[in-house]
């Protein structure tokens, strides 16, 4: 045994060639021959680099519906569909990056009730036995190797870790920190649909009994985080853009070319079969069935590469590369992109990982404010404060809302409001559309009467066709003197009612309004019964 260590601490033990390897003669790894499986390790790191996950490496092959080689006990390569274990094993193994390495596992046997058992556990690769970098040509440089497996290991969510990036809305999940106890913070959904965030410190309680530290509303914090983020990228979003199809028109040739290699080998398989068809004797059925069966087997095959294969080809040229004069507006779009409903929310945590090394939270219970501190990943912080929201209260309308719904309460019922409101394009805290017990209900926790025509008559409040019938003059000359600031007249929304008050009506400005409209007006035009029309008789 001790010879053996000590052979493989000079890189010469040399137990199995992994996937995309084979053994020389003189006890080193060289590259597989065959272009195929050399083609295929190399685009599951590339893959692996793009998507920054093993699982969505392996999600993304059995999306395209791609094989993956593997290595069967007698050495030979065999072609299905890849796994988890296996695309794992294969980007985490140091022989990809030009290393030779031995020891990397350690088995222990462990005594206590009943029989022993034996434990294996994964060495971290200070204690491996043997770590030779460059002993060998790899896929990837020893570097490159080295920055995936950190990107890999980060997807383990733990101490230090913020985990994979995952399906949940909350954008800044796993890089939020507590500033009193230092403690990262959790993320609870809640609401019917569980689309409530909330990020709460709660390791202490639930780990050693400590009081609650903090808790704080997520959907405020992501936004915030979200504009910053995009201050940040904006004045670069057409180069990103124009990166982004280039790396899309990238992908779709990485399939064409996986399929054409996959339709050489179903090609060679199919005339091998023939071959052997045509060897057989024809006399002899028995065996001459089965090659038959064989070779129409691998015709099939054929057949199903080749429209894949034209299928992927005729998408990529109905979707044609598209060029940065293109994405001269994105910049101003890029927003309404970073908030769209299709857009994936693992995307944008990726983007917010590379931009953000952590985030510091704390709550000011006596100014009611959220307290973040944003550490970029250049070195520069950030500090942003936002209005806290207590458990249970909703998002409020805006100011002007309130005070518009003031006023078109004195002279609009409650769906005459909603009506008013919808078409200015305004709409509640939670972003709906007004109804009529939505602005009931809006009324009632503002504190704001709802209309009534006895009070609206004793007050004296007018729209602008009931003041112009007051005043006797047109709406039209009304409208321009309110405008002018002539006659006292509120207009809470653009494309809604004026709102006019008797006493000012009846205020010596008004009067000069009204003198100086009927000095100056005219004969209105009015039809002539002498005056012929162009009539249409039936007959």
């Amino acid at each position: 045994m001790e010879a053996r260590r000590e052979k493989a601490r000079r890189g010469e033990l040399l137990v199995a060639a992994p996937v995309g390897f084979v053994k020389t003669g003189d006890q080193r790894l060289e590259k597989d021959p065959d272009r195929r499986v050399q083609e295929a390790v190399l685009l599951a790191f590339r893959k692996c680099r793009e998507l920054g996950s093993v699982r969505q490496t392996l999600l993304w092959f059995l999306e395209e519906g791609l094989l993956f080689p593997s290595r069967r006990p007698d050495g030979s390569t065999v072609w299905k569909k890849p796994t988890y274990s296996a695309l794992h094993r294969a980007l985490t193994h140091p022989a990809y990056g030009g290393a030779y390495a031995y020891g990397k596992t350690e088995v222990t046997v462990h005594y206590g009730d009943g029989p022993p058992r034996r434990r294996s556990r994964r060495k971290p690769p200070s204690e491996w036995l043997s770590l030779r970098p460059h002993a060998h040509e790899g896929y990837i440089g020893w570097e490159e190797y080295q920055q995936l497996q950190k990107v890999i290991a980060a997807n383990v969510q733990g101490v230090g870790c913020p985990g994979a990036a995952k399906r949940g809305a909350a954008l800044v999940a796993g890089l939020v920190r507590c500033r009193r106890c230092g403690r990262k913070l959790t993320v609870h959904y809640t609401g019917r649909g569980h689309d409530m965030l909330r990020y709460c410190c709660l390791r202490g309680y639930l780990d050693q009994g400590e009081p609650k530290c903090i808790a704080f509303g997520g959907i405020p914090v992501d936004e915030a985080v979200g504009r910053e983020v995009l201050r940040l990228v904006q004045p670069a979003a057409v180069q990103a853009a124009v990166l982004a199809a280039r790396q899309a028109s990238r992908r779709r040739d990485e399939v064409c070319d996986a399929l054409g290699r996959d339709l050489q080998a179903a090609q060679y398989e199919a005339g091998r079969a023939r071959k052997q068809y045509d060897a057989v004797d024809p006399e002899n059925r028995l065996v001459a069935d089965e090659l038959e069966r064989r070779w129409n087997q691998a015709l099939r095959r054929v057949r199903e590469v080749e429209q894949r294969l034209a299928a992927e080809r005729g998408a990529a040229d109905q979707d044609p590369p598209a060029t940065a004069d293109e994405f001269e507006d994105l910049a101003a779009g890029l927003e309404a992109v970073w908030n769209g409903e299709g857009t994936d929310v693992r995307l944008k945590k990726r983007i917010v990982r590379a931009l953000i090394q952590e985030v510091v939270a704390d709550v000011d219970a006596e100014a009611g404010e959220v307290i973040l501190v944003i550490h970029w990943q250049g070195g520069v912080h950030t500090e942003l404060r936002l209005p806290r929201r207590r458990r249970g209260q909703c998002n409020q309308a805006a100011k002007d809302v309130v005070a518009a719904v003031r006023q078109l309460a004195r002279v609009c019922s409650d769906r005459q409001i909603a009506g008013v409101l919808n078409r200015n394009g305004l709409r509640t805290g939670r972003g709906n559309r007004w109804t009529q017990m939505r602005v009931t209900s809006f009324r009632n926790k503002q504190d704001i009467p709802c209309y009534n025509p006895q009070r609206r008559h004793s007050e004296g409040w007018m729209n602008l066709t009931e003041a112009a019938q007051f005043l006797g003059v047109s709406a039209r000359t009304l409208r321009l003197a309110a405008d002018r600031g002539e006659v006292a007249g509120e207009h809470p929304l653009g494309d809604g009612p004026w709102i006019f008050n008797r006493q000012e009506l009846e205020s010596e400005a008004a009067r000069k309004v009204v003198g100086r409209a009927r000095d100056h007006n005219r004969t209105p035009a009015v039809p002539n019964p002498d005056q012929r029309t162009f009539d249409v008789f039936e007959t």
